[in-house]
C-alpha cells in the first residue's frame, strides 16, 4: 500500500496531507494514539518543507510518500530547498527557547516517530511508525 503526494508550497495544501493520513488511518485501523503520532509529526515535517525547506515558493513542490512494509509506515517528506543541519537545531527544552512560538517542530517529530532519517543534507526526512 502507498499514498504519494505532490503539491505546491502552500501552507493551505496541509489539508491535503491530512486527509491523506486520515484515509490511511482508516484503511490501517491505527490506533489513536499512532494516529496522532503520524499525524503531528507529518504535519510538522510537511510545515516544514513548505515554510523552511522550499521557502514558501509555489513554484517548488512538495512530496509525500507513505508505505507499509512489515508492519511499519514509513513517511517520506521531500522539498526542494537547500536542506539543513539537523544536528544543530536549539533545543527548544532550553530556559530561553521555553517562550519561543515556534521551534518545535522537529523536538516532536523525533519523539512522535520510532525512527527519523534525514537524507541529502535534511531536504528528505523519512518517519518511521511500527504499528
Amino acid at each position: 500500500m502507498i499514498k504519494d503526494l505532490n503539491f505546491p508550497s502552500d501552507i493551505g495544501n496541509l489539508r491535503l496531507v491530512e486527509k491523506a493520513i486520515d484515509e490511511l488511518s482508516l484503511e490501517l485501523d491505527l490506533s489513536d494514539e499512532v494516529y496522532g503520532n503520524v499525524l503531528v509529526a507529518t504535519m510538522e515535517a510537511t510545515n516544514n518543507a513548505i515554510i523552511h525547506g522550499n521557502r514558501s515558493n509555489p513554484e517548488k513542490e512538495v512530496k509525500i510518500k507513505m508505505k507499509l512494509e512489515d508492519k511499519e509506515l514509513m513517511v517520506h517528506i521531500e522539498d526542494q530547498g537547500e536542506g539543513f543541519d539537523h544536528m544543530n537545531i536549539p533545543d527548544p527544552t532550553a530556559p530561553e527557547n521555553l517562550e519561543k512560538i515556534n521551534g518545535r517542530g522537529i523536538f516532536l517529530m523525533e519523539r512522535l516517530s520510532d525512527e527519523i532519517l534525514y537524507i541529502e543534507e535534511g531536504r528528505i526526512v523519512e518517519l518511521k511508525f511500527k504499528l
